[in-house]
């Protein structure tokens, strides 16, 4: 990849931080009012740092997408995310969290980030772990 290859582990190394910190939260057990909204901020960062991280690392590979929807697309056409729609869809929930907070929110995020984005966001991250550590 050579210098194209440099922009995607600097963006991946934050995106390490910020998943990391993402995951402190998740561990928490009973998690106060304070810590449910620290996870919702914390998976906002994260989501976001994990699609710029995938748009530098397609740009390594020779895609140009900009958007996150599109960059997301070319993921999963290239088999580097698994299941595309539950991606979009949390693009989906970043953005009205980001806009919007009440407790019925909150409790369906919260389902959501645990159940379903936070495995996903895992699987990526190993996936670019590894990639990062080969080159």
């Amino acid at each position: 990849m050579g210098k194209k290859g440099i922009r995607w582990k600097q963006r991946f190394d934050n995106f390490e931080r910020a998943y990391q910190t993402f995951w402190r939260i998740m561990d928490i057990k009973s998690p106060n009012e304070a810590e449910k909204m620290g996870l919702v901020q914390a998976f906002e960062i994260t989501f976001e740092l994990s699609w710029k991280t995938l748009k530098d690392y397609l740009f390594a590979l020779g895609f140009e997408e900009k958007s996150p929807r599109g960059v997301l697309k070319q993921a999963f056409q290239n088999e580097i995310i698994v299941d595309g729609h539950n991606w979009i869809e949390a693009l989906e929930n970043r953005n009205e969290t980001v806009h919007t907070y009440d407790d019925a929110m909150a409790e369906k995020i919260d389902k959501d980030i645990r159940g379903i984005y936070a495995p996903m966001i895992r699987d990526l991250y190993f996936y670019l772990k590894k990639e990062y550590t080969n080159e």
